[in-house]
């Protein structure tokens, strides 16, 4: 998929991406988390000090050492004061860096004072590290296991003596300490990679668990909207009965060729059509439905291109297969139809000119893409595509169309014998209510082609007139998931 490219709302990233998704992770450690940790460690430094000198009488450096301690001292009262000031409960990314950072040339300083890579303490180097795998992006993470490698080569030139009992001296051999030295590196490299390997997974697990859970409720709005068009069908029946009633007898009483029963017959037209979608919303697969049987590819293709034609707008269909292989023979099934025709609808009210919708078939994949050269996707709906109530819908060219058609019967001359006051006035085509839509077409649509096994992606198209960059929305099955 090309940079342009997004997959709309909460779609997974495909698993081909691997290891670049990963360094994406960055949620860090919260304030808090950080505060007390480093709480923990000046404790425990400081009563390593008291043994030290305290019970076994090394001849520590105190003062410096107590001064490297009272530096992180003073930077956890900075961030406990940071912390009254926010809400230290959210994770940081950047600020787990710095902390990070900060703890590394801390306990870098302090072994500089105590003897360095002969210091036992210095496998304590590797913990920041393995943190920061598990939690940081790659380049923080890998700039901060930097840090640890400068700083293990720095305390190998130069460290002060270890301490050790009054009227002894512990000389340990150069190779010893390049020992401890690689061993250190090679620990904190298998260890962070460890801890990386393991949060990646758990990322993966999160995001699996985020995308069930986002498709379980868009199932259950979905469904909560299908139980809205079973009450609409049902309500509206009696109303729409009404109007055909009251439609028709105007029609036998008005002169055959007068405005009145053109009006007439303009709602009964009207009306037939409500009655129509009403009888689809509440069709079952059981009844038998002609939507149920089987197609080609391209009269499939055709059927969802054919009620947005004739609206001054050049919509093309192509289908493409490998030479020598036959166009496939699908199911047609009603997600598929009325997805792929909300896909349409969408791209002809946006298109300038020219719509195309294009179906490849291969051996192993079907793929329908609708492409469009209108403005294409505002950079502020792309990334919200896919969830209900999101549109940037401009004036569709079927609502122009019956927009102008009502503007057209307001505007009549007055009849003879009425008054011209009693007129209604004329309607604007800009300002029909009820024009803009829902921001429920495209969600509709992907819930129910991804219900069929289709996997939706939208993006920039290939342009178009002038500035317009065009849209393009790509549907792709399995074969086997339609393929008769």
């Amino acid at each position: 998929m090309s940079s342009s490219e997004t997959s709309p709302a909460s779609q997974p990233p495909p698993a081909g991406n691997g290891w670049r998704d990963l360094p994406r992770r960055s949620r860090g450690l919260s304030l808090r988390t950080l505060i007390i940790l480093r709480w923990l460690a000046a404790l425990g430094q400081t009563a390593t000090v008291v043994v030290l000198v305290g019970m076994l009488h090394f001849p520590l450096p105190l003062w410096e050492v107590l001064t490297v301690i009272g530096a992180s001292v003073v930077v956890n009262l900075m961030a406990m004061a940071r912390l009254r000031q926010a809400d230290g409960r959210l994770p940081d990314g950047r600020q787990t860096a710095l902390h990070l950072g900060f703890d590394i040339l801390q306990l870098s300083a302090l072994l500089a004072f105590t003897g360095g890579l002969e210091n036992p303490f210095c496998l304590l180097l590797v913990a920041p590290v393995t943190v920061a795998a598990a939690s940081l992006p790659g380049r923080q993470a890998l700039a901060l296991g930097l840090m640890v490698l400068i700083s293990t080569t720095s305390l190998f030139f130069w460290s002060m003596p270890l301490p050790w009992q009054s009227g002894t001296e512990l000389n340990l051999p150069p190779l010893y300490r390049f020992g401890v030295g690689l061993a250190l590196i090679t620990g904190v490299v298998f260890t962070a990679a460890y801890a990386w390997r393991v949060a990646a997974d758990a990322e993966k697990l999160e995001l699996a668990l985020a995308t069930t859970q986002d498709v379980l409720q868009r199932e259950q709005r979905l469904a909560a909207l299908g139980g809205l068009a079973a009450a609409a069908a049902h309500e509206l029946g009696t109303p729409l009965a009404t109007i055909q009633v009251v439609a028709k007898e105007l029609l036998r009483a008005s002169p055959p060729d007068g405005p009145i029963a053109e009006d007439a017959r303009l709602m009964l037209l009207q009306a037939d059509r409500c009655r129509d979608i009403l009888k689809r919303l509440s069709q079952r697969p059981e009844d038998g439905d002609e939507l149920y049987t089987e197609v080609g590819f391209k009269a499939l293709l055709n059927e969802v291109v054919d009620p947005h034609l004739g609206f001054d707008l050049d919509i093309e269909v192509v289908v493409r297969t490998p030479t020598g292989m036959a166009e496939p023979h699908v199911r047609r099934l009603p997600e598929v139809v009325h997805g792929l025709s909300a896909l349409v609808e969408n791209a002809a009210d946006f298109a300038a000119t020219h719509v195309r919708v294009q179906g490849i078939a291969d051996a192993q994949w079907i793929t329908v893409e609708v492409l469009d050269d209108g403005p294409g996707f505002a950079p502020d709906i792309l990334p919200r595509l896919g969830e209900p109530y999101v549109t940037s819908r401009p004036q569709g060219k079927a609502r122009q169309a019956l927009a102008a058609q009502i503007a057209a019967a307001a505007a009549r001359p007055p009849r003879k014998g009425k008054v011209a006051a009693s007129q209604p006035p004329a309607l604007d085509p800009e300002v029909i209510p009820s024009q803009g839509g829902m921001g429920l077409g495209f969600f509709i649509a992907r819930t129910l082609l991804e219900r069929t096994g289709g996997q939706v992606v939208v993006g920039q198209g290939e342009g178009g007139p002038g500035i317009n960059r065009g849209a393009r929305v790509t549907v792709r099955w399995q074969r086997r998931s339609l393929e008769v």
